[in-house]
């Protein structure tokens, strides 16, 4: 079994709820990402495995009901429904479009959390998928995966520990934005890193380091690119 933690991705309109569950869920242990609705969510999974998605029913557009039932002619994914519709038929409905379990809201979270590990206790992880891009190219840089090694042409690339442990979050979710609080709880366990990185300005300093030795102006970053007010991104431009 994977000694990854299970990535579950939060599928809901209402910013409030979408950050509480985010947060909450990542301090249960979990790797958390969020989509505002399902046109995000079906980009997410076009380039993601996730173990478990987690999905509001009453969404403008494509409902959580409908995505779900897109989602079964696709994946295998788990799937629990999220939605202010308790009566029997509403309940009907979401197992019927394939959903694996049903929450009413008002819930708590904690709920929420032992329906989560009830489900995933029964069900596989997915394999790795293997055809993931195991090498990033950034520029003339190359970025190893599996083992962080980071060389310009034959010549390697020096990283701090806290440099390399913040490429290793980074890399692992390349092309989509990952929050500074996400990267302060992924960098809190890492084992070694002090107390100083656990914190948000210290991010800050760390990606603006990192930066030096991925740009070639760092003042114009096309690798490592920050996103007003979400977090930061690595891509391949």
């Amino acid at each position: 079994m994977s000694d990854q933690p299970a990535h579950l991705l939060i599928v809901d309109d209402d910013e409030r709820i979408r950050d509480l569950l985010k947060r909450y869920l990542m301090k249960q242990g979990f790797m958390v990402t969020a989509a505002r609705d399902a046109a995000q969510a079906r980009r997410l999974l076009s380039g993601l495995a996730f173990d478990l998605m987690v999905l509001d029913v009453m969404m403008p557009g494509e409902d959580g009901v409908a995505l779900t039932r897109w989602l079964r002619g696709e994946l295998a994914t788990p799937v629990i429904l999220l939605t202010a519709r308790g009566e029997a038929k509403d309940r009907i409905t979401g197992f019927e479009a394939g959903a694996d379990d049903y929450l009413s809201k008002p819930f708590e979270p904690r709920e929420l959390v032992l329906r989560i590990n009830a489900i995933l206790r029964r069900t596989p992880r997915p394999e790795a998928d293997q055809t993931q891009q195991p090498v990033l190219m950034l520029g003339r840089l190359r970025y190893e995966i599996e083992t962080g090694d980071l060389r310009d042409g034959s010549d390697p690339v020096r990283l701090t520990q806290t440099e390399s442990a913040l490429m290793k979050v980074l890399a692992a979710r390349h092309g989509q934005v990952v929050s500074r609080e996400a990267l302060v709880d992924q960098l809190g366990r890492e084992r070694g890193l002090g107390a100083e990185v656990a914190q948000e300005r210290a991010i800050d300093v760390q990606i603006t380091r990192l930066r030096r030795k991925l740009e070639a102006d760092p003042r114009r970053p096309r690798y490592l690119q920050t996103v007003r007010g979400e977090g930061y991104m690595l891509t391949t431009g």
